[in-house]
């Protein structure tokens, strides 16, 4: 009888442990779905932040954009408390204008981990119009 109970009291505890790992592996996925989009969301954010900060300067600038993002923290006022393109990586997303000049501009952010740091590869361009791609489509 004592060696049934101990067989018993073994699986019960086997049972247990696949539970609990099967709980917790839901619970990271959720976590880690929730970081995702929490990413994209300041993603997002932070062109939103970038574009309205370059149409200000240009409407302050009879039209004309800054040749170059670091304008718009040195100027007095700052149209940006903060420049993302020297500061990147922001919250698994790097940032980068690959066209700023007095006609426009052309600015990303990009996931550093596609499908675990972000899903969408975010661009603004003149206009403040964003643009969201899938970023593993191949």
């Amino acid at each position: 009888m004592r060696k049934n109970q101990k067989a018993r009291s073994f699986v019960i505890i086997m049972i247990v442990i696949a539970l609990s790992a099967l709980l917790l592996r839901l619970a990271l996925h959720k976590l880690i779905i929730f970081n995702i989009e929490q990413n994209q969301l300041i993603a997002q954010g932070n062109l939103k932040l970038l574009s309205a900060a370059l149409e200000n300067f240009a409407r302050s600038n009879k039209g004309e954009y800054p040749s170059q993002i670091s304008l718009l923290t040195k100027s007095d006022p700052a149209y940006l408390e903060r420049n993302y393109i020297m500061d990147s990586p922001i919250k698994g997303y790097e940032y980068d204008c690959q066209r700023v000049d007095p006609k426009g501009y052309n600015c990303q952010a990009l996931p550093l981990n596609c499908k675990l740091t972000g899903r969408n590869i975010y661009t603004v361009s003149t206009g403040g119009l964003i643009i969201a791609e899938n970023c593993d489509k191949e």
